[in-house]
Formats: C-alpha cells, sequence, structure tokens
C-alpha cells in the first residue's frame, strides 16, 4: 500500500526584499552626461573627478528639471514580494526592464502574504481622498485567519491539478495575488527617481503620494540601496521636493 504524500505545508509571510544584485551608478555619471553639452569630448574627464566639486550642478540639474543625464547609470534589484505589488510595479514601463518567476515552467511553492500588526486596515473616506487608520486586534486576528485558510485552499486545489496531470499554466489559475513572486528589476536614477515620488510617502514630497504599503516598502528598500550609489543626487531629489526631473 502507497502512503498518500502529505500536501506541502504553506507559508506566511509579512514582509518583502529587495537585493542590488547588480549596478552602474555614480554621480559622477550625471556629471559626464550632463558636460557634454557644452565641453564636448573634453566631457570624459568628469569620469575620473571627484563629483562632490560638482554638486551643485547636479542640484541645478534636479531642480530645472533636465532628466537626461540621469539616465547613464543602471541598476538591477532582485525583489520578492506578493504578485500584486509586481501588477502595480510593472504600470512603470519608461526606463524599466522586468523578467518574473514563470508559473509556466516551474511549480510555484506557497508562500504567501498575510499583513503585519503594523499594517493599517481601515480606510475611512472617499475614492482619491481617503486614509487608512488601525485595525483592532480583533480584525487583525480575522485577517490573518481568513487570508491562510483561503491560501491553504487554494494551493491545494492547485497541487491537486498538478497531480492529475493538468498542465502548470492552467492549474496556477487557482492561485491567489498574494502568492509570493521573484523578479528582476532594472531601471536607471530618473526612472527610479519617477518611482519613488509615486510609491512612497515622505515629507519632504512637494506632490503627496497615497501608495498601497506593500510596494511602498519595495520603494522604501529600492531607495536605500540608490541613496549609498548616488548619495549628491539622492541628496538634490530630497531638496527639490522628490519629483524627478
Amino acid at each position: 500500500m502507497t502512503d498518500t504524500p502529505e500536501p506541502t505545508k504553506a507559508h506566511f509571510r509579512d514582509d518583502v526584499t529587495v537585493d542590488l544584485v547588480k549596478s552602474a551608478a555614480a554621480d559622477s555619471d550625471v556629471l559626464f552626461a550632463a558636460r557634454v553639452s557644452t565641453a564636448g569630448e573634453q566631457s570624459l574627464e568628469e569620469i575620473t573627478k571627484d563629483p562632490e566639486r560638482s554638486k551643485g550642478l547636479i542640484n541645478y540639474l534636479m531642480r530645472d528639471r533636465h532628466g537626461s543625464p540621469f539616465e547613464h547609470n543602471s541598476m538591477t534589484f532582485f525583489i520578492s514580494a506578493p504578485i500584486f505589488v509586481f501588477r502595480e510595479f510593472m504600470r512603470h514601463r519608461v526606463g524599466w526592464s522586468y523578467n518574473e518567476e514563470s508559473g509556466r515552467y516551474r511549480e510555484l511553492e506557497p508562500v504567501f502574504y498575510t499583513p503585519g500588526e503594523s499594517r493599517k486596515l481601515i480606510q475611512q473616506g472617499r475614492p482619491g481622498k481617503y486614509e487608512f487608520v488601525e485595525g483592532t486586534p480583533e480584525q487583525h486576528a480575522l485577517t490573518t485567519r481568513v487570508m491562510e485558510d483561503s491560501y491553504r485552499q487554494a494551493y491545494e486545489a492547485y497541487q491537486e491539478m498538478l497531480a492529475a496531470g493538468v498542465a502548470r499554466e492552467v492549474a496556477r489559475s487557482v492561485l491567489p495575488v498574494g502568492l509570493f513572486s521573484t523578479m528582476y528589476a532594472t531601471c536607471n536614477a530618473r526612472s527610479l527617481m519617477h518611482f519613488l515620488g509615486l510609491r512612497t510617502q515622505h515629507e519632504l514630497a512637494r506632490v503627496p503620494s497615497f501608495p498601497q504599503r506593500e510596494i511602498e516598502m519595495v520603494g522604501e528598500q529600492m531607495e536605500q540601496h540608490w541613496a549609498r550609489l548616488m548619495p549628491l543626487t539622492y541628496a538634490a531629489f530630497n531638496k527639490n521636493g522628490r519629483v524627478a526631473p
């Protein structure tokens, strides 16, 4: 008699992760790109010079929204987050490249998102002018229980279809958007600034934004990596209201 294998146990997370896996990004990239306008081939000298001496130029470019010099750099991030975050993320198309884990080519792991205790649950106000406030302990307990039960049921249905020989690309249809996925996302500083201006809340922002908390968590981690790579550009971004040039 053959034992029936136990179903794969679901795992639940309330975080996201962002790793910077590759970069070619420095403040000097902005300077040599900008100075070619007036210095031509002599602008190549900026590659080896200390960009600190020209931080005023970086601030000028940011302030007056001369954006193209901020595109001559590259950052590639490896992101682990729920699928619903990626669907929002991929609305950002200019200056971005994506490659995501495929449910057609591999069996998806049972890792699911549940909100942490600090996640505000209650929406107040009308669309376009609303705020989120804290939920009660009972609401958090209910949310966690219902989501986990739903996730387990969905994943069991997924495994049942796979075991019966149904193709992965068909069986994945029962899985929820709270399932974790992974992707590489590559951008330049200008496209990242546009992303941060829309997907993070910040006290220095000239234009207020009201992002969903989970994509903001991704944005905050990307911002930390970028700030270390291009500190002068990052400072100018904040000084000028966090508006992408």
